[in-house]
């Protein structure tokens, strides 16, 4: 199977990557010459357009910031769409919203083409390492055909259902994500005015019904000072609003997500949209005079975990 890999950014670029890695035919596109010659100097081939990269290949890749860009990528003249035909994959790993994944699906069922939409989950530092979970949806006999390629990007895979629904699932698992880094912001500022030793709070928390993903990855990078987490402010502030319209769309006035929302806008309006996102914990810090520096903590994440094959979960 022929692979076309479009977005070579913080994720795209390390899931591409593992494809490489692994032997696969590849065929990348994106518009940062620095990053696709990289990729050319490892062995890929490089398309001078995303309609070109579709007509060379059989798995059509894209992996893009916004759901604006994935739309001009998509149905520009120079376009996927128009280098689409029968039987041609289109694999949508863009966090991005379901009614936008549908509406471009029926462009790429149009040319007898089969539409998947699967966002991953996990962070960037397991993108890396191919140990990132993904969630697919879409038709399943489409989802077996690419299973292989799947299991070499990510190591959990879930087949969430019919289009649209992975991009459901991401959205609410970034909202979750969100809402436990604004809340730690707040946890941390508590126990460093108690004058808890922050070593042994980090040690408590991972260890209690507190913990989750977000404290054991990203509070990492907090209390190093680094705030590192390979994902800015203004996707936080992009995967918010996706929650926050899907709820509105659904008529589901929400209680939390709307203030969450507001924290990460403030926080992204005192630090700039390409800040870290975990720099939202700042605000605090910087209200209250404070700084939740403690020692032996990473600068960056890196996943430590052994590289596995992937399988379905």
């Amino acid at each position: 199977m022929k692979i076309g890999f479009i977005g070579l950014g913080n994720v795209g670029g390390k899931l591409a990557s593992s494809l490489l890695k692994n032997k696969f035919d590849l065929t990348v596109r994106d518009l940062e010459k620095n990053l696709t010659n990289d990729f050319e100097n490892k062995g890929a081939k490089i398309a001078n357009s995303a309609k070109e990269l579709t007509e060379q290949t059989d798995l059509i890749i894209t992996c893009l910031p916004s759901p604006e860009i994935c739309a001009e990528v998509m149905e520009s003249k120079e376009g996927v769409i128009n280098g689409l035909s029968k039987n041609k994959i289109w694999l949508e790993m863009s966090t991005t919203d379901e009614s936008e994944v549908k509406r471009l699906g029926k462009l790429v069922s149009n040319k007898e083409a089969i539409p998947l939409d699967g966002p991953v989950s996990g962070g960037c530092h397991r993108a890396a390492t191919g140990n990132i979970a993904i969630f697919v949806g879409g038709e399943r006999t489409s989802f077996e055909k690419i299973l292989p390629v799947l299991t070499t990007m990510g190591r959990k895979i879930l087949h969430t259902g019919e289009l649209g629904t992975a991009s459901i699932l991401k959205v609410i698992t970034n909202y979750l994500a969100s809402v436990h880094l604004a809340a730690l912001g707040e946890a941390w500022t508590v126990a460093k005015k108690s004058k808890l030793d922050l070593n042994k709070t980090f040690k408590g928390i991972a260890v209690s019904s507190g913990n989750s993903f977000v404290h054991e990855t990203e509070s990492q990078v907090i209390l190093n000072g680094s705030y590192n987490i390979n994902f800015t402010m203004d996707l936080v502030h992009k995967d918010m609003n996706l929650f926050d319209q899907l709820s509105k769309k659904l008529n589901t006035p929400l209680e939390i997500s709307p203030f969450v929302l507001d924290i990460f806008k403030d926080a992204q309006k005192k630090y700039g949209s390409r800040a870290w996102s975990s720099m939202v914990v700042k605000r605090l810090e910087d209200k209250f005079g404070l700084d939740f520096r403690a020692s032996g903590f990473p600068d960056e994440l890196t996943d430590n975990e052994k590289e596995e094959k992937g399988y379905e979960i």
